[in-house]
């Protein structure tokens, strides 16, 4: 049989078997509207998805995942609670490694219920772990809702909290922040020189670009607003600087991360949300007391998720994407549910990856 074949009836046969668990099978577009996605990550976006236009519906997008359109489906009419289960191609743009797949094939399986979070989340995870447990992966587990709450306690301007949490999902550009915010980096020049202006409007230039002088206006207001913010403390700095530095087994972790919040008490309902999480794996059946937690872990692909987050690894395949990822992305349904919301945790496999692991592909 071809590997496409292999692949799909792996597919097939992983999709069934979510489908054993309750979850209803559903289908979506293949192209996607690029306006949801572009509104959801900005033009970052671009980089990694491949762009058409229809003269009709505008701007479209191949389906990079399948996350957003089903949860666009289940916020429109979909019961609750519900679980959904779906197979078929992604695809993501490749412009630095052609060894990369920018084609593959996903099997996920979602999870929409407000009853209790961390039952779902040990429902998604150890799920998926048993299906991929004959591959004998290593898992790695994080939460970006500790960092999203440290920020959002941290104190200084709604400003600058809201630039950091943008930048979340890009370590370095989130690092550079905060060198900034705390006095230990340079602002720009071109930013100082600006903002040293006793009226930058004045400026004897073309108006280049789409911005109205009024917005051009605002823009600067801002940025003088920001010069204005004092730095942040060194010690709320030493503070997330420990917090990104958490990375053990999650019971370590877990008194860890519960001795940085006795000083930093904005992550306290985050941490219980861990406890809570942890008693629930461990009620499924996973050895939570060998499972690795690391606060920065999903920072860099993963960027819907604000709370929960897992991934499985091929050990010393370091050339090897994840096998299965997966967390919990309550805030995108807030956005696109147009004023509702509902708790949500999935995750995908890659039947691909795991015949390439058998030996099968």
């Amino acid at each position: 049989m071809p590997a496409r074949g292999k692949i799909r009836a792996r597919a097939a046969e992983l999709r069934a078997m979510f489908e054993a668990e309750g979850a209803q099978p559903v289908e979506t577009n293949v192209l996607q509207p690029a306006e949801v996605l572009l509104d959801l990550y900005g033009e970052d976006i671009r980089g990694r998805a491949y762009v058409t236009s229809d003269t009709l519906r505008g701007e479209q997008m191949l389906r990079p995942d399948f996350t957003v359109p089903v949860v666009q489906m289940h916020m429109e009419h979909g019961a609750e609670p519900a679980r959904y289960t779906y197979s078929g191609q992604v695809f993501r743009r490749q412009e630095d490694d052609a060894s990369k797949d920018n084609e593959y094939t996903q099997v996920g399986y979602e999870v929409f219920d407000r009853e209790n979070p961390a039952a779902a989340d040990a429902e998604v995870f150890a799920l998926i772990q048993s299906v991929v447990a004959p591959l004998g992966l290593r898992a790695a587990t994080g939460d970006i809702g500790v960092l999203m709450a440290a920020v959002q306690g941290l104190e200084t301007s709604a400003r600058r909290k809201a630039a950091l949490m943008r930048h979340i999902w890009r370590p370095r550009r989130f690092r550079a922040l905060i060198e900034r915010f705390a006095g230990r980096a340079p602002v720009p020049a071109s930013r100082s020189a600006l903002l040293a202006k006793t009226d930058p409007m004045a400026i004897d230039a073309p108006m280049i670009g789409m911005r109205s002088e009024a917005e051009i206006a605002a823009r600067i207001e801002a940025l003088r607003e920001d010069a204005e913010t004092p730095p942040l403390s060194a010690g709320q700095v030493e503070m997330l600087e420990a917090l990104l530095g958490v990375r053990e087994t999650l019971p370590f972790a877990l008194e860890h991360l519960r001795d940085i919040a006795v000083d930093m008490p904005a992550i306290t309902e985050a941490v219980f949300r861990i406890k809570d999480r942890m008693e629930a794996l461990a009620a499924r059946g996973v050895d939570v007391d060998a499972l690795e937690f690391e606060t920065s872990y999903g920072r860099t692909q993963m960027e819907y998720y604000d709370g929960f987050v897992f991934g499985f690894y091929a050990e010393g395949r370091h050339d090897m994407p994840p096998v299965a990822t997966g967390g919990r992305y309550d805030a995108l349904t807030r956005v696109l549910g147009q004023g509702r919301e509902i708790p949500a945790v999935g995750g995908v496999i890659r039947p691909g990856l795991m015949l390439q692991l058998e030996g099968v592909l």
